[in-house]
């Protein structure tokens, strides 16, 4: 799997590396992280970048402004026109995946294609408490959507 561009949604252990070794394997031209602490610095995020020659962390972008994973949608997007990425490459768990991806579909233009790179969920992502967390953010998300629709 190839494209443009990676945007890796922070938030757990892995997506980062993950996003790293595409870019490293010129399977992206650019990576984007999305939601990252907003004092972070590229050494922090990417400690072992020294070891990747073969990376330029010209081609990293920190996106600082989400908290959430619409703001992660919304501000990758603007990153994603910018550096005219034509198709992307999501990159979260496998708990998150299907919420990310359709609230990445619903923002994103039709024209930016999106492919999916599931990860294993956490330890904390695959318990019981994980899964509520989801099922809550879901419904969130899917009520807000039903006021959006009916402009309530």
């Amino acid at each position: 799997m190839s494209a443009d561009c990676g945007v890796v949604l922070t938030g757990a252990t892995g997506r980062l590396r993950e996003g790293f070794e595409l870019l490293a394997q010129k399977r992206i031209k650019k990576l984007i992280a999305s939601g990252v602490y907003k004092d972070a610095r590229m050494i922090e995020i990417f400690p072992y970048s020294g070891y990747y020659p073969e990376v330029s962390l010209d081609d990293i972008y920190l996106e600082k402004r989400s908290e959430s994973t619409f703001g992660n949608a919304r501000h990758s997007m603007s990153l994603v026109e910018g550096l005219r990425c034509r198709d992307i490459i999501l990159i979260t768990s496998q708990i998150h995946m299907h919420r990310a991806y359709s609230i990445f579909r619903i923002v994103y233009p039709d024209t930016v294609s999106i492919k999916k790179l599931t990860l294993p969920n956490t330890k904390s992502e695959s318990g019981v408490y994980g899964l509520a967390v989801e099922v809550v953010k879901t419904l969130f998300y899917y009520i807000v959507g039903l006021a959006e629709y009916f402009n309530i």
